[in-house]
């Protein structure tokens, strides 16, 4: 097995015996581990995907992440929920649903929107909001993808994904 040898900062070497530490005595391992993954999330960024971070779960209290690209959104405010849907490209060409939907009758029953101004935004459903239930759902193809979202947001994947987000003019 081929041998190389870094070079490390005196400001550094603490960083790298911390790793060692973590990594059970095997600090190649935990070196390839950090450049596969640098590697992996710096080529997505290249190609145009971003690092996305979403909650999940009721009011949102687990993340999840992944590299995609956000193709479209959908906000929409009715008599009985607040809807927020987001569909992403993923790396791999799949397509990644993420839904929030808050129920006015789970409005927080704590919030005193007469006392405090801020939680106007909450209640009239500007914004991100923190209550509801908030699933994450993935498909390979658009095929699939129709049904699961309204045919209005549907439409707008279909034109994303058969167009670039940007055109670039030389104008």
């Amino acid at each position: 097995m081929p041998n190389k040898t870094i070079y490390v900062s005196d400001e550094d070497l603490k960083l790298f015996q911390r790793a060692q530490e973590l990594v059970g005595g095997n600090l190649s391992g935990a070196i390839v581990t950090a450049l596969r993954r640098f590697i992996e999330i710096e080529e997505g960024r290249q190609q145009g995907y971003d690092e996305v971070v979403l909650k999940v779960g009721k009011d949102g209290v687990r993340q999840i992440r992944f590299s995609g690209v956000l193709l479209t959104e959908w906000h929409q405010v009715g008599n009985e929920r607040i809807e927020d849907i987001r569909v992403y490209r993923t790396r791999k060409g799949a397509y990644a649903v993420h839904s929030h939907f808050s129920n006015w009758s789970e409005f927080p029953a704590d919030t005193n929107i007469l006392k405090d101004w801020k939680q106007w935004r909450r209640f009239l459903g500007v914004g991100e909001q923190d209550w509801g239930d908030f699933d994450f759902e993935v498909v390979e193809t658009l095929e699939e993808l129709k049904g699961k979202i309204p045919d209005r947001l549907y439409a707008r994947v279909v034109d994303a994904s058969d167009h670039s987000n940007i055109e670039e003019l030389d104008i």
